[in-house]
């Protein structure tokens, strides 16, 4: 096993240049995504198979998003990456695979009609929040809960407008909000009570869609009342988060305009 060498002196010119790798992957997800429109993304396990009834529940989902008008994107894999992808492929959607190299296990799905691969995990995250109406999170390993948690965190502390987060699957899902009661709230108060209602869990996909429809179609939050936001610190930055207030000095941190950036 290769072990990273804590004493290893970082080539600082390599590194100076491997922005402009991070720079590229930016660049080619925003090309790709800037018009697709509405979109939700799914996300679950690469190791379902297609005889399992979470496959099936989401090869529904991606097809009851398309019919919807929705952009159906996914980590573009196998499993219920896949499905949605062929739910929403099959119904003549918009079908997005962000796919990442990995040393193993991730094989592009056929179901895309859009595509990118990147390298680092953090570019693919950005794309995965930035151009969703919502995300859809069915059964998974830890890449689900990342971002699952990933959610949560950007929701919960305001530095993204709020979206519906809908859990596919009382079964597989009960347990963890559990756990996140007792120990987090109950115990040890490290969250707060209505953060247990930032997401939502349910059996039924249909159900799901029309959550997240109505959510856009009447451009409100089904969830618990948000904090109002001075209006210079929820402007909108390029990558698709708020702005925010500058922890040093108590000030809005400034979204550049489009003129900034020629």
């Amino acid at each position: 096993m290769n072990v990273k060498n804590p004493n290893h002196q970082h080539d600082l010119s390599g590194e100076a240049w491997r922005m402009f790798r991070i720079l590229a992957e930016f660049v080619e997800g925003f090309e790709l995504l800037s018009d697709i429109g509405k979109a939700v993304t799914v996300f679950g396990s690469a190791r379902t198979q297609p005889d399992n009834a979470c496959y099936q529940q989401a090869v529904q989902c991606g097809r009851l998003l398309a019919e919807n008008g929705f952009s159906v994107i996914t980590g573009g894999g196998p499993g219920i990456m896949e499905a949605a992808n062929k739910g929403a492929f099959e119904a003549g959607g918009q079908s997005i695979g962000l796919n990442i190299a990995l040393p193993m296990e991730q094989k592009p799905n056929p179901y895309q009609t859009h595509e990118v691969t990147f390298r680092y995990f953090f570019a693919r995250k950005v794309m995965f929040v930035k151009y969703a109406n919502g995300f859809i999170c069915f059964p998974g390993g830890f890449g689900t809960m990342d971002e699952f948690f990933e959610s949560m965190t950007l929701i919960q502390t305001l530095k993204i407008e709020p979206f519906p987060v809908i859990l596919i699957g009382h079964d597989f899902w009960d347990g963890l909000v559990d756990w996140l009661r007792h120990a987090m709230l109950e115990k040890n108060q490290t969250i707060s009570p209505h953060d247990l209602d930032l997401f939502r869990i349910t059996d039924d996909v249909n159900e799901a869609v029309k959550l997240i429809r109505q959510c856009y179609d009447t451009k409100s939050w089904h969830g618990p009342v948000m904090p109002d936001i001075p209006a210079h610190a929820a402007k909108t930055t390029a990558e698709g988060t708020r702005a925010g207030i500058d922890p040093r000095f108590g000030a809005a941190m400034r979204a550049p305009d489009v003129a900034d950036l020629d």
